[in-house]
């Protein structure tokens, strides 16, 4: 007994023992990305903190999961609207706004900062739009959509529908440092990290009400906010390059993210008879980034 037992628990300590070094040079090599920035890219740098923060509250709303197994819908749907709120103040306060006072100290009249910001949120919502209709993904209540979406395993589906969501919040986060404003893009990310909380939570529910075991439910939709970092770097990376593309990049962001709202979340917190409870969750969601980005911004 004493031989097996033993055979039974080394690979066990060793695959510990794998995790957590993985996770230590992980860190290490995102502390080490983060110093290279922080010298040759001030703002790329704030960018990939703000959009590691903003992953870290995905992951967090993902751990009451391990403990309570479903989530009231009512509760869910309140989420979502919450959810909604947040990143429809964050898109007009933050992106819209910023992206009209940029236009203009470029030497554009109000007309013409007005239009370019405006056609930089059709081509946001156009290029959101393109990639919902070609790429296969699974909405939590709506089902599948895209492409051939029925030949691929239902896991692949939720986490290209996941990425669908969380990239825009990401851009939205790098362009917001990329704006020359700190501060200004503190306030977005940690609004964005905010309404993240409620939507690990939600995603790691759809999850577990969809059939997969617990365990991988909270993985993936810790995992699900790892495409937000990722988006930050590369929204400041574009638009820091050349200062002509900053009201372009904050308005081609707000568009993809109110494509987001309008096509995603509006509809998927609908959809069970509480539209009441969403429509609350909205309105709060939409005070506290409001007030959030007046008072830090």
């Amino acid at each position: 007994m004493n031989t097996f037992s033993r055979h039974r628990v080394r690979p066990a300590a060793t695959s510990i023992s794998v995790w957590t070094l993985a996770v230590l040079v992980s860190c290490l090599a995102m502390h080490q990305l983060w110093a290279y920035l922080d010298v040759r890219a001030p703002h790329v740098a704030d960018a990939l903190l703000g959009g590691l923060v903003a992953a870290g509250a995905t992951a967090l709303g993902t751990v009451p999961i391990l403990f309570a197994r479903t989530i009231p819908q009512k509760v869910q749907d309140s989420m979502f609207g919450f959810g909604a709120g947040v990143m429809l103040a964050a898109s007009a306060f933050s992106l819209v706004v910023p992206g009209i006072a940029a236009a203009e100290n470029q030497g554009m009249g109000r007309w013409g900062a007005g239009l370019t910001v405006g056609a930089a949120i059709l081509l946001g919502a156009a290029v959101l739009l393109i990639m919902d209709r070609t790429l296969p993904h699974e909405h939590f209540i709506k089902g599948r959509e895209g492409i051939e979406a029925r030949r691929m395993r239902r896991a692949w589906l939720f986490v290209i529908a996941i990425t669908l969501h969380n990239l825009p919040e990401g851009l939205a986060i790098g362009v917001g440092y990329a704006g020359g404003d700190p501060v200004a893009g503190t306030a977005l990310a940690t609004g964005i990290a905010i309404q993240d909380i409620p939507e690990g939570m939600v995603v790691a529910v759809a999850l577990l009400a969809a059939g997969y075991k617990r365990a991988f439910a909270v993985a993936l939709g810790m995992l699900s906010g790892l495409v937000e970092p990722l988006g930050a770097v590369l929204g400041a990376a574009i638009v820091g390059w050349s200062v002509l593309l900053l009201p372009w990049g904050l308005g081609f962001a707000a568009g993809a993210m109110l494509f987001v709202i309008s096509h995603e979340i509006i509809p998927e917190s609908h959809r069970k008879g509480h539209e009441v409870y969403a429509t609350c969750g909205l309105m709060l969601g939409f005070v506290l980034m409001m007030l959030l980005d007046t008072a830090l911004g």
